[in-house]
C-alpha cells in the first residue's frame, strides 16, 4: 500500500532507480545481488519502495518497504485531533464493542499486543464495517468513527502499516491459545473444516506460490483454511499455509493442531475436498468420527445406488422436508482393506437430477459439436472426450465419432443422487442435517470475500500478510456473531425483516451519529428508531445502552476518562 503524503525520493548512488509500467513511475531500491552460476551473471534484487509524485518528479508516495530500507525517515505517526470529523457514526462500534467484551477478546489481544491491541481492534472494526481491509483507508475510517486506541488517537496509516509489519507468529499462536483454552474440551463438538486461498499481488511473500486457485487470475495465491466449531457455532482456529500445498494434504495437520489444543470429543464435518484413504484412516487412528461428502469411490456409490434405486424416492418415510430431499442409509465398506463398517447415506432430488440432467446432456451436445468440427483433421483428443465418445480414425485422420450411450445412460441414472459417508451410525436426515450444517464455515469464508475485502492480499512483506489474515480472523469471529444473533431474532419475528441481514444491520446502525457542539464536545444527535431497536435487541442492547456508550466516547474524547483502562487492569 502507498501512503498519502510524499517524501523525497532518496538519493543512494547505484542503489535507487525508477521503471515506469503504465501510467505510473515505481521507485525501485536495489538491496542486493544474486550470482546465477548456470547462466554466469548477477542479476540485481529489487523492491519497490515508492510510486513518484503525479506533481513533483523528485517525490514520492512511500510504501511500507520504505520504511525497511530507510527505517530513520521521519514520517508522521498520528493525525491532529482537528482532524476528527464533526459527526461520529457509533451504532456498529457499540455492537462490536458488546461482542468484544462477551468474548473478552480485549483483554485476550491485550496479552500478546499490549497498547497496539487497540488500533488492532481498531482495524478488526474497520474490516467489518467498512468491508475493506486496505490499511490506506483506514484513516477515513477513524475520521467518523469511535475508536479503541487510547484517548481513541487516530494514527496514519504509516503507524497502520507498521503494526502490520510487526506483529510476530508467536503472537498470534499465544492468542490462538487463549481463544482455544476458554473452550469446553468435554464436551461433544463436531468441527467444519474448510479452506480457501487468496490471490497476492505485490511483495516478497514467503509462502506464496503458484497453486490450485480457487478464483484463478493467474497470479500466485496462498491458503487459509478455517476449523469451526459448527456445535457452538463459533471459528476455533485458522491456518495459512502456501499455495501449492493441496486440501487433502493439510488436513492431517489441522487434525494435529486440534489434538494439540485438548480437543477429545470431536467429530470431523468435511466436503469433498479432503475426501482420501489416508485422511480417513488417520481419522480412524484416533478415534474420530467424520461426516464426509464422497469424491471418491464413485464406482462404489454408484453399486450402492443402482441397487437400491427405486426403494426409496418416493416413500414418504424416507423425506427430508427441509432440504426438499428423500434419503436412505445403507453399511458398506470403503475399500478393500477397510477393517470398519461405513454408514453410505444415498440421497435424491427431483429438483437437483433436472439440472444436473440438463447440464450433462449440454456437456455432451457440447463435445460432440467440436469433435465434428474435427472429423478429416489429425487431432488427438484426450480422455475427457474419450470418456463419452469412441473415435474412429483412418490412418492418423478423425473419420468418425460415436456416442458411448452405455456410459452416458450410467452417469444419467446418476443424476439427482448424492451420498454422506459417516463412520457413526445415523440416520439419512441427521447425517444431511449435519453437513448442511457446515454451511455456516462456506458462509464465513464468503463473509471473508465479500464482506472484509479480503479476496485479494495487497502488501509487501509475508509479516504484514499474516498480521492482515489475523485481523480477518478476529473480525471473522465477532462477524460470526452478529450474523448468529440476528438470524436467531430473524426467525422470532413475523415476515424476515430483510434489514437483520449482517449488511443491512451494520448499514442501518451507521445511522446513529454522534455530533459536535460549538464547545467542542459530542452528543448524541437524535433518539433511536423502532428499526434500530430491532436490531439491538438481538445482542441484548436498547437506547439506554446506546445513550451511556455515547456518554463514555464523549468522556473519552474530553480526556475525562479511558475506554482502554479496565481492559488493561483486567489483563
Amino acid at each position: 500500500m502507498y501512503y498519502d503524503f510524499e517524501v523525497v525520493i532518496p538519493e543512494v548512488q547505484g542503489k535507487v532507480f525508477t521503471k515506469k509500467k503504465g501510467s505510473a513511475t515505481y521507485v525501485l531500491y536495489q538491496y542486493g545481488q544474486e550470482y546465477k552460476r548456470e547462466k554466469r551473471y548477477v542479476i540485481p534484487k529489487r523492491a519497490i519502495i515508492g510510486k513518484v509524485s503525479s506533481s513533483n518528479p523528485s517525490m514520492m508516495l512511500p510504501n511500507e518497504k520504505y520504511q525497511g530500507y530507510f527505517p530513520d525517515a521521519v514520517l508522521p505517526e498520528e493525525r491532529e485531533e482537528a482532524e476528527r470529523s464533526c459527526c461520529l457514526r457509533i451504532g456498529s462500534w457499540v455492537v462490536i464493542k458488546h461482542v468484544l467484551n462477551e468474548y473478552h477478546l480485549q483483554e485476550m489481544l491485550f496479552k500478546p499486543l499490549g497498547t497496539n491491541a487497540g488500533l488492532f481492534l481498531d482495524l478488526v472494526a474497520f474490516s467489518i464495517i467498512d468491508q475493506d481491509n486496505a490499511g490506506q483507508y483506514y484513516p477515513d475510517y477513524a475520521f467518523c468513527h469511535p475508536l479503541f486506541t487510547e484517548q481513541m488517537k487516530i494514527y496514519s496509516d504509516v503507524t497502520v502499516s507498521r503494526l502490520l509489519m510487526n506483529v510476530s507468529r508467536d503472537q498470534i499462536i499465544s492468542f490462538l491459545d487463549d481463544w482455544n483454552d476458554g473452550r469446553d474440551k468435554k464436551q461433544r463438538i463436531y468441527v467444519s473444516y474448510d479452506s480457501t486461498n487468496k490471490n497476492c499481488q505485490a511483495g516478497d511473500i514467503d509462502f506464496v506460490e503458484f497453486g490450485k486457485a480457487k478464483d484463478d487470475k493467474g497470479i500466485p495465491v496462498f491458503n487459509v483454511s478455517l476449523a469451526f466449531d459448527k456445535t457452538n457455532r463459533v471459528p476455533l482456529f485458522y491456518e495459512e499455509y502456501p499455495g501449492s500445498i493441496t486440501d487433502v494434504s493439510q488436513f492431517r495437520c489441522m487434525v494435529d493442531k486440534v489434538i494439540e489444543y485438548g480437543y477429545k470429543k470431536i467429530g470431523f464435518i468435511l466436503d469433498r475436498g479432503y475426501f482420501s484413504k489416508e485422511n480417513i484412516q488417520y481419522m480412524d487412528a484416533n478415534r474420530y468420527s467424520f461426516i464426509i461428502m464422497t469424491k471418491g469411490c464413485k464406482a462404489l456409490v454408484a453399486s450402492i445406488v443402482d441397487s437400491i434405486r427405486n426403494t426409496f424416492e418416493t416413500d414418504r418415510k424416507c423425506t427430508i422436508r427441509a432440504y426438499k430431499a428423500y434419503g436412505t442409509t445403507v453399511t458398506s465398506r470403503l475399500y478393500e482393506d477397510d477393517t470398519e463398517n461405513r454408514y453410505f447415506h444415498i440421497f435424491y432430488n427431483s429438483s437437483r437430477q433436472a439440472a444436473e440432467r440438463e447440464k450433462l446432456e449440454q456437456k455432451i451436445e457440447h463435445y460432440r459439436q467440436f469433435l465434428e468440427q474435427h472429423i478429416g483433421s489429425d487431432t488427438q483428443f484426450g480422455k475427457t472426450y474419450l470418456d463419452y465418445f469412441s473415435l474412429y480414425y483412418k490412418g492418423k485422420k478423425l473419420v468418425g465419432v460415436q456416442e458411448r450411450s452405455d456410459v452416458i445412460q450410467r452417469e444419467l441414472n446418476l443424476c439427482g443422487y448424492f451420498c454422506i459417508i459417516t463412520s457413526e451410525k445415523m440416520t439419512a436426515e441427521q447425517a444431511l442435517i449435519q453437513y448442511k450444517g457446515r454451511d455456516i464455515s462456506e458462509k464465513l469464508f464468503r463473509a471473508d470475500k465479500s464482506f472484509l475485502g479480503g479476496q485479494s492480499m495487497r502488501v509487501q512483506s509475508s509479516e504484514a500478510i499474516s498480521t492482515k489474515i489475523f485481523v480477518e480472523c478476529v473480525a471473522l469471529i465477532v462477524r460470526n456473531r452478529i450474523y448468529n444473533l440476528l438470524k436467531e431474532t430473524m426467525q422470532k419475528l413475523d415476515g424476515n425483516p430483510n434489514y437483520l441481514t449482517v449488511p443491512a444491520a451494520l448499514r442501518e446502525l451507521e445511522k446513529i451519529e454522534m455530533v459536535r457542539r460549538n464547545s467542542g464536545s459530542y452528543i448524541l444527535d437524535h433518539a433511536v428508531t423502532r428499526k434500530q431497536k430491532n436490531i439491538l435487541s438481538a445482542f441484548g442492547l436498547d437506547d439506554a445502552d446506546i445513550r451511556t456508550t455515547a456518554a463514555l466516547i464523549a468522556g473519552c474524547l474530553a480526556g475525562k476518562q479511558s475506554l482502554t483502562s479496565d481492559t488493561r487492569k483486567e489483563a
